[in-house]
């Protein structure tokens, strides 16, 4: 079963039309690609390159990512209208890129086209909840740059599961990393934003090739059970394309 065909959450007026805006653009794009075109003409899914033009995985790939992108603006994306135009206009060109990776580069994971995501058999119990704070910290003196793709444990009173950040400040004098998303994080991966009153704590993970699979595929847990695969966002989904998979460090520009 779809985890993202799922029926939409009631709206209010201005939810309803900042919604049909964005289906009305999602539409304008698809009937673009879709239609005759000359060799002047280039839709969506003819920009970057015949490999993406003629991959039935690349077409399914970005129908989902926009979707699940789209819906998620609808609920959760700025009222200013300047703000909102700037981010669909970016929208085309994150999708193409993540799609490109899925269906051109080799993981580790599988790739679930329909729903324009990673797949990978998810594990009984949360990998990095016995990880020690000393291995944590040997690994992030040795590694820790800005631009990193990192992992970070989120648990609260629904359980736990894993997402993926991204390094923007290191502050070597105190031992200090500042995740893009989540905050502040000593090097031995205790967070120093953990928001209290809502029954959150969120640690610094060493990577390894389990963590971050879970983190890419979405995987959560109840306390006793698997829980449902979380929709990584599209934001998640840029950061997993810069993994690197043998080492996790900081991948090399080629």
């Amino acid at each position: 079963m779809s985890l993202l065909r799922q029926r939409a959450p009631k709206l209010d007026t201005q939810s309803k039309y900042c919604y049909g805006r964005l289906i009305a653009a999602c539409l304008l794009l698809t009937m673009v690609s879709d239609s005759p075109m000359s060799s002047e003409q280039s839709g969506f899914f003819s920009h970057s390159g015949e490999l993406e033009g003629t991959n039935p995985q690349f077409t399914e790939i970005c129908t989902a990512l926009y979707e699940r992108e789209l819906l998620h603006i609808a609920h959760n994306g700025p009222s200013n209208v300047s703000i909102l135009r700037r981010r669909l206009a970016g929208l085309p060109h994150h999708i193409r890129s993540v799609a490109r990776y899925l269906v051109s580069h080799s993981t580790p994971l599988d790739v679930d086209a329909h729903n324009g995501s990673w797949f990978l058999k998810q594990p009984a119990k949360c990998p990095g909840l016995t990880q020690t704070a000393e291995s944590c910290n040997t690994w992030y003196q040795k590694n820790a740059q800005w631009g990193l793709v990192i992992p970070i444990l989120v648990k609260s009173l629904e359980g736990s599961h894993i997402e993926l950040d991204s390094i923007d400040k290191v502050q070597w004098e105190n031992q200090t990393l500042h995740a893009n998303l989540h905050g502040w994080f000593t090097f031995e991966g205790i967070g120093l934003n953990n928001e209290t009153l809502c029954f959150s704590e969120k640690t610094l993970l060493k990577p390894s090739k389990a963590i971050m699979a879970s983190a890419c595929c979405g995987h959560t847990w109840r306390h006793k059970s698997k829980g449902m695969p979380r929709a990584l966002s599209l934001r998640e989904m840029r950061l997993s394309t810069n993994i690197e998979w043998r080492t996790f460090k900081l991948a090399k520009n080629e």
